[in-house]
């Protein structure tokens, strides 16, 4: 068996172009498998069916394994079987009828309108930078952006005067609309501040040097303004990204009309939004209905 789990990482190095974080983790969980049935004197991969397949994971669950990486064990495991029959190896695929856990999504980490306006408002826009950086964090909660599509944007995705800007990802491009707020700070920026800043550079956001901005430097923009606002939470960039989400579709906003503002290919991505809109229903009901507040009374 370690053979051809050989074979399929240099298949997942050579052809597929795998990343190395998956090809890691796709040689970690195999190597598992393998010390597994060689425990069992099980040595080849024709020795193993789909009953003995099914009773891998269910080990995997005794030893308290998260659901999150028995479902990732069981994706390395479905991908290599297919690579074997793809490869006439084995006769049939049994991994067929090997299901993953099903996992509850958790709303993601947000932070509340209160933190936005304060994080937002912090930089001062008495210099280049700062003007530069309020409308990178404006624009960021006005559109809900990924980092990289913020970044890579240039001077002629940008249509002040209709208010919307175009942002492109991998495969697609999307339009999506500023506000007011986001609008003003942008306005300012490329009005303002953006010629001596980017030198003649095709992109909208350049760092000091004039030179494409990098994730990781946005990243520490961030984190800066984040201390400086008082928040206590640890921010990222896409935790903006989130708050766009949760702020809109708690709001009322359309979950289709939010998914093709956010680029998702499938609705099942957008609809984890709604967690946090029911959750802050709950608390409300929690806080205003008379017989709610009675239980909580009794409770304590």
């Amino acid at each position: 068996m370690r053979e051809h789990i050989d074979n399929y990482i240099n298949f997942l190095t050579v052809v597929k172009r795998s990343s190395q974080n998956t090809i890691a983790s796709y040689k970690r969980d195999l190597i598992k498998l393998c010390t597994y049935f060689e425990g069992k004197g099980q040595f080849a991969v024709a020795d193993v069916n789909a009953t003995d397949l099914s009773s891998y994971v269910m080990d995997l669950k005794s030893q308290g394994m998260s659901l999150a990486t028995i479902s990732r064990n069981i994706a390395s495991i479905k991908s290599f079987f297919l690579y074997l029959f793809k490869q006439g190896v084995v006769k049939e695929d049994c991994t067929e009828q090997l299901k993953p856990p099903k996992i509850e999504k958790k709303a993601p980490d947000t932070l509340t309108v209160d933190e936005i306006s304060m994080l937002l408002e912090q930089p001062s826009k008495t210099t280049p930078k700062e003007v530069r950086d309020k409308a990178m964090l404006e624009l960021l909660y006005a559109t809900g952006m990924r980092v990289s599509e913020l970044i890579s944007l240039k001077i002629d995705d940008v249509n002040l005067a209709m208010s919307y800007i175009i942002c492109r990802d991998a495969s697609k491009e999307r339009v999506i609309p500023i506000e007011q707020v986001a609008r003003a700070a942008l306005e300012s920026y490329i009005n303002g501040v953006r010629q001596i800043m980017c030198d003649g550079s095709d992109y909208l956001f350049t760092n000091l040097k004039g030179q494409p901005m990098s994730r990781q430097g946005f990243w520490k923009l961030i984190k800066a303004y984040a201390v400086k606002a008082g928040i206590e939470k640890d921010i990222t960039p896409h935790m903006i990204r989130h708050s766009f989400a949760s702020h809109l579709v708690s709001n009322g906003a359309d979950l289709k009309a939010v998914q093709e503002m956010l680029g998702h290919s499938d609705i099942s991505t957008t609809q984890i939004y709604l967690k946090s809109r029911q959750s802050r229903i709950k608390e409300e009901y929690e806080k205003a209905h008379p017989r709610a507040k009675r239980k909580n009374t009794v409770n304590k």
